[in-house]
């Protein structure tokens, strides 16, 4: 192999790393977004034209308004290049009322989402299941 070669590929292979840092950040940062209560910087990092950007926005909404989520996020897998990434995350919830702070709910998801860079911005253009976010069913009357 090349001198030229050889750098070439170091330098795709950082391209990769970053791109997959890169990711990664945003999705902790959307995590930060929804512990903090900001449903609009939640929101940004979804492509409004993802299919279920309303529902999601909708869910997350009500979510917050009743309950402080807090995430804890493994990574599984980050395949893709520096423009195109694809995710799967073993996403945990813990939905604390915001009510009832010793009332709890559990929930654990294997999540999928896709995401494209345009520009020098990294975007969700899908994500499944959005109804991960979805707030627990009606509370019964005290």
């Amino acid at each position: 192999m090349t001198r030229r070669a050889l750098l070439v590929a170091v330098w795709a292979v950082r391209l990769r790393a970053d791109a997959a840092d890169d990711v990664w950040s945003l999705i902790a940062s959307m995590a930060s977004a929804l512990v903090d209560g900001n449903v609009s910087e939640f929101m940004s990092y979804f492509d409004p034209a993802m299919p279920g950007f309303d529902e999601l926005r909708s869910d997350v909404t009500a979510l917050v308004r009743e309950f402080v989520a807090q995430s804890s996020i493994d990574p599984v897998k980050n395949e893709g290049d520096d423009r195109n990434r694809a995710l799967e995350l073993d996403w945990r919830l813990t939905l604390v009322d915001q009510q009832n702070d010793a009332s709890a709910t559990n929930r654990e998801q294997d999540v999928k989402c896709r995401l494209v860079k345009t520009g020098r911005k990294w975007r969700i253009t899908a994500f499944e299941p959005v109804s991960l976010f979805a707030p627990p069913a009606a509370r019964m009357p005290a």
